[in-house]
């Protein structure tokens, strides 16, 4: 990188002006706060979040920070963990491509935590949530697809620094007590993909919510480490990745650039791989007369890294039937609610009318495809073709994103506390983080 080291960059993040960030920026960070609000709510009660909650209030100590749908408090490492593991249990928090990862579920906790143990702003603790989660993006695309091929979580290894430098702005610390506190959680962050499907995978961002806050906290108590575990010789880059991308991720930095902008929501409660095919389909439907009687036959082209990952030919469950191609293609060619959990249930996998028009899609892969892309051709009675596609990479004007996250907000919380999280976020200047975290543990 010349002269500017990975760690300089890095550590330039996190010491930027909030005066120097810019308004599309922070809107992106006020939907993925929302966004990662709700789902943390929504996912409460799972069993992965009632099991770390109760670990977390039996371990006892400071009462400092909450726990996301717990009256109970506890020090801001343990809140961290409990709220990552939480916000991720149904899978449903947004996704950043490039990063090959979920940023908000690792650095929210973080900041949120760290945020309560100061008594800081909504607002303070919003701009701490984007610097932190731009770090774990630019260092997410510094690893690469290798790094996560190898079998390595992203949500988790890169998380942790951006939690790292979200909890350490809150915490102020120094730009040497930024470098030692990235550096010591360079040693720290961890998360493999053989969880998924487990209770290991909200784990994993827990785990790396909780390594921030821990390295940012020891750095400002004087803890020193390495002088740079990121890229310095053995450190987590070179440990972690044989060839990993040093420059092109750095080029156009903040604060001119975000390139946590580009991040995507989940709209359909289901693997994020299929929703440029849910997103054709529904365009299809809405441009023609598509009664799900005459469809004889779907096929579906997506980027052959897909079929991997959902491309599922019978589920026989719920869970499977969130990676399924098929199952999903016909849910959507019924008119089935894919934003709702309650669609993927058991019982949609032996329906009988979803069965057979699960048969007739036809899924393969073609690499002259982004993987934020499909194709979808359906063929009808009478002979009528329909050809639609649909690329996640295209930014949805702001607009439409508020709108589709609200509705997705209320069909999983209801419209009265869907409100009522939107007003406290989309209004930080008038709140504090206790009052977030307040709404959060009712």
């Amino acid at each position: 990188m010349g002269a500017v080291s990975m760690m300089d960059q890095m550590i330039a993040i996190a010491m930027i002006d909030p005066r120097q960030i810019p308004d599309s920026a922070r809107r992106i960070a006020t939907f993925s706060l929302f966004d990662w609000m709700v789902v943390a709510r929504a996912g409460r009660n799972e069993p992965v979040s009632r099991i770390v909650t109760s670990f977390v209030a039996e371990e006892g100590g400071k009462p400092v920070a909450r726990i996301v749908g717990s009256l109970v408090r506890v020090p801001p490492r343990a809140a961290a963990l409990a709220n990552g593991s939480i916000s991720h249990a149904l899978d449903y928090d947004d996704t950043h491509f490039a990063h090959i990862g979920h940023p908000s579920v690792a650095v929210a906790p973080a900041a949120l935590a760290a945020a309560e143990q100061v008594a800081a702003s909504a607002a303070a603790f919003r701009d701490a949530f984007l610097l932190g989660a731009e770090a774990s993006c630019r260092i997410g695309m510094v690893l690469g697809r290798e790094h996560y091929q190898r079998g390595f979580h992203q949500t988790a290894t890169s998380g942790a620094f951006g939690a790292t430098i979200a909890a350490g702005r809150l915490l102020g610390l120094t730009p040497i007590e930024m470098r030692y506190a990235l550096s010591l959680v360079s040693t720290r962050a961890s998360g493999l993909k053989s969880q998924f499907g487990t209770m290991g995978k909200p784990f994993n961002a827990g785990i790396a919510a909780a390594n921030g806050i821990e390295a940012a906290s020891l750095a400002k108590r004087g803890f020193v480490s390495c002088d740079d575990g990121l890229t310095g010789d053995q450190g987590f880059v070179d440990t972690h990745s044989d060839h990993p991308e040093r420059e092109t991720p750095w080029q156009n930095p903040p604060p001119d650039t975000f390139v946590f902008e580009d991040v995507k929501y989940k709209l359909h409660a289901c693997c994020h791989g299929t929703h440029a095919m849910i997103e054709a389909l529904l365009a299809a439907r809405q441009r023609n007369d598509l009664p799900a009687r005459a469809v004889k036959r779907v096929e579906v082209h997506t980027h052959p890294r897909w079929l991997q990952v959902c491309d599922v030919k019978r589920p026989r469950s719920g869970l499977e039937a969130k990676f399924s191609y098929a199952m999903i293609a016909s849910m959507v060619i019924e008119g089935a609610d894919t934003s709702s959990e309650k669609t993927f249930n058991d019982a949609a996998c032996s329906d009988p009318t979803l069965e057979r028009l699960a048969a007739r899609v036809a899924v393969s892969g073609d690499d002259r495809l982004n993987e934020t892309e499909a194709r979808v051709l359906i063929e009808c009675d009478g002979d009528r073709q329909f050809l639609s596609s649909y690329d996640l990479a295209v930014r949805m004007p702001q607009e439409m994103v508020e709108r589709k996250l609200r509705a997705k907000a209320k069909a999983l919380l209801g419209e009265i506390e869907a409100d009522s999280l939107w007003a406290a976020i989309n209004d930080p200047d008038a709140r504090s983080a206790q009052d977030l975290a307040g709404l959060l543990s009712r």
